[in-house]
């Protein structure tokens, strides 16, 4: 078998490929597609993060591919014509991630509660007069609506019911989950909008989720609520975020993932009142790679054994 492995991560890759497939053969790809061996006999590729026009290609290179596995959790950016119509098989790394942006949400919901910023801005000469100003609030009992109970959904319910949340949320197959009070789905999260504090979107996007949270859906949330999207910034109808915010009708938001990335300096949200935004960064971890890395190495284990993938992806449903 002949596998496609990015330079960039060869030495952490290749070593424990070795040791499953020891007769394997590995060409290496640049961060512009090219390879020091002939691509054309390839069947895997581990693609790591490297522009659309590097996997386009690679995918030309290599006309014998039959499975490509990625290292993130998201695919709406990777199933384009190529993969689709030569019906490649896709994997991906959800799971990976889950920990680090579940810790990620935490931060912002308790930055929120605690007015960290407010706090970061004291300085000696008004930290007592104006420290004493600010009400400090607290997660415990607040309600914590999650749209996507996946992988990353979980880990952020687990992590919010330790801090004594009530926690509801959404998926495409609802099912009881621990330290879930209610789980609903496909478009039942609406009525749920109004019970909640804090709201965090850990949806896939697909045609379903495209600007699902709408100014309709943003309507029906508290004035107080707080919302959190480390998902994907096209869930939500960025027009109708900033007049919510703008007319107070929602207390703030933390967005990692914005309608462009990396978001414009002249881009109206870097302008709206109570918003937080970090760059698509909530998923950072050094443990990050090491799990995206070991998801692969099981399913190559897996493929020479015959066996069922874990982590494949319904191209038809984009996740």
């Amino acid at each position: 078998m002949k596998f496609i492995i990015p330079t960039s991560i060869a030495d952490k890759v290749e070593p424990q490929l070795r040791t499953i497939a020891p007769q394997a053969e590995v060409v290496h790809v640049d961060q512009d597609g090219a390879g020091d061996a002939d691509l054309a006999d390839a069947q895997v590729l581990l693609r790591w993060w490297m522009p659309p026009y590097t996997l386009r290609r690679i995918l030309a290179a290599a006309p014998r591919l039959r499975w490509l596995h990625t290292p993130s959790a998201g695919v709406d950016g990777l199933l384009i014509p190529e993969v689709i119509e030569r019906e490649i098989v896709l994997t991906n790394s959800a799971g990976a991630h889950a920990i680090p942006i579940a810790e990620f949400v935490l931060l912002c919901m308790l930055g929120h509660a605690k007015h960290v910023r407010d706090l970061t801005a004291l300085t000696p000469e008004n930290a007592w007069e104006q420290g004493r100003t600010l009400h400090l609030g607290e997660l415990s009992e607040r309600t914590l609506l999650i749209l996507g109970l996946g992988h990353i959904g979980q880990e952020i319910a687990r992590r919010a019911a330790a801090f004594g949340m009530r926690v509801i949320g959404s998926r495409r197959r609802p099912a009881p989950l621990a330290g879930v009070e209610r789980v609903v789905g496909e478009d039942a999260w609406r009525a749920l909008l109004p019970e909640a504090d804090y709201i965090a979107i850990a949806a896939p996007l697909t045609g379903a989720t495209r600007g699902m949270l709408d100014a309709a859906a943003l309507a029906q949330m508290r004035p107080s609520a707080y919302l959190v999207n480390i998902a994907r910034g096209e869930i939500v109808d960025t027009a109708a975020l900033i007049a919510a915010l703008e007319q107070g009708r929602l207390a703030g938001a933390s967005l990692d993932v914005l309608p462009e990335e990396p978001l414009p300096p002249e881009h109206p949200l870097w302008r709206t009142p109570n918003v937080w935004i970090t760059p698509h960064i909530s998923s950072s971890s050094p443990r990050t790679s090491e799990r995206a890395i070991a998801i692969f190495l099981e399913n190559v284990r897996r493929d020479m054994a015959g066996q069922p993938f874990v982590n494949l992806v319904d191209q038809q449903a984009g996740y």
